[in-house]
Parts: structure tokens; sequence; C-alpha cells
């Protein structure tokens, strides 16, 4: 599911305070080329024990993704739940703890994006 209005899309930022950003808040760069990054963090459903993995995909506006100046801007977020052996599942629910949870870190990562 794409998150709307969450307030990130278009954010733009440095590679070395993006990924920093991440970081703090526990997302983890997994897939990145040299034109585009994607972090994930991963959300467990304590009581189905689902994991759901948030996804904010970003795009290079200028420079390379290895240098830490790159500027990079914010594309879509999604939310999935895992499936295996490894996927996500873009159309299932996602409990409303989840969602709570998702709101909280991505209100996070706009405050940092932004100051």
């Amino acid at each position: 599911m794409i998150i709307e209005n969450s307030g990130l899309k278009g954010l733009k930022s440095d590679l070395a305070h993006l990924d920093e950003s991440m970081e703090q808040l526990g997302f983890v760069r997994w897939q990145w080329e040299y034109y585009r990054a994607t972090y994930d963090l991963k959300l467990e459903d304590k009581a189905t024990g689902n994991d759901y993995f948030l996804r904010v995909n970003t795009r290079v506006e200028s420079g390379k993704l290895e240098s830490p100046y790159a500027i990079l801007y914010v594309e879509e977020t999604y939310i999935g739940r895992a499936t295996f052996p490894h996927g996500l599942d873009y159309n299932s629910p996602v409990p409303d703890s989840i969602m709570k949870t998702v709101a909280g870190k991505l209100a996070e990562l706009k405050s940092k994006l932004t100051h």
C-alpha cells in the first residue's frame, strides 16, 4: 500500500544526512544503485507474528550514490506484509497498531529531513 500524505514525497537530503537519519530510526538501506536507494524498516505484529516492512524509495537528483554529498529526493513510501521466502504483499490489510507506529516513524523522519 502506498502511504499517501506522509509529507515526505519530494523532500531532499544529502546521502550522509539521509543515511544517518534513517539509521537513527531503525531503517536499513537494502537496495541501492548509482541513482536510487530503498530504505526498509521491519515492524512485527506481536498479535499475529506477521512482519511488515515500511519502505521509503529515494532517487538521486545530483551526484552518484556512493558520494556522501549526493542529493537524493524521497519518492513513494510503501508498507507491505512480508511473504515467504522473500517478497512483500502490498495488498494485505495492515493492522492499526502497525500503522500507528508507521505514522510516528514517518513524522520523525520528516522532522529530521526538514530541520
